[in-house]
């Protein structure tokens, strides 16, 4: 014959209620681990975002220095710069609502063995897009010497 080992009564009443406490425990720490991917995940949508707007800035500010180079060597035949702080009228689809802002400037250089003169057009393009202190903001500059 087999003894069967009875607790107390007493002894069940007081373990009742210790799994809504493990349950509890598990729902607050799932619910926590929930909230940290949510907020990882939003933090890389960001960044993911900046990063392809600075990478926009970057072809909207070549795109402004070509311009500028075009004005120097071909419509202005090497001899002077666009007119002072040039903003671009239009960009291509992606790059439209950046602002880019171009400056030049020309230094005369004359070399003393040849007596030959020359300039040293040194442009500037800056590309911005949103305000300055917005979590949007962003801002490329290109300054090259030619």
């Amino acid at each position: 014959m087999m003894r069967t080992l009875s607790l107390p009564f007493s002894w069940r009443r007081r373990q009742r209620g210790f799994s809504i406490v493990a349950a509890v425990f598990l729902l607050v720490v799932l619910s926590v681990l929930g909230a940290v991917m949510l907020t990882f995940t939003a933090t890389q949508q960001v960044t993911s975002t900046q990063d392809i707007q600075g990478s926009r800035a970057y072809q909207a500010a070549r795109t402004g220095i070509e311009w500028g180079l075009y004005q120097v060597l071909i419509v202005n035949g090497a001899s002077a710069c666009p007119a002072a702080s040039t903003t671009l009228p239009s960009l291509a689809a992606d790059l439209q609502p950046f602002a880019v802002v171009i400056t030049c400037t020309a230094t005369p250089v004359t070399e003393a063995s040849a007596s030959v003169s020359s300039r040293v057009f040194s442009i500037s393009a800056t590309a911005t897009l949103g305000a300055l202190g917005t979590p949007g903001y962003v801002e490329r500059r290109i300054d090259i010497r030619i």
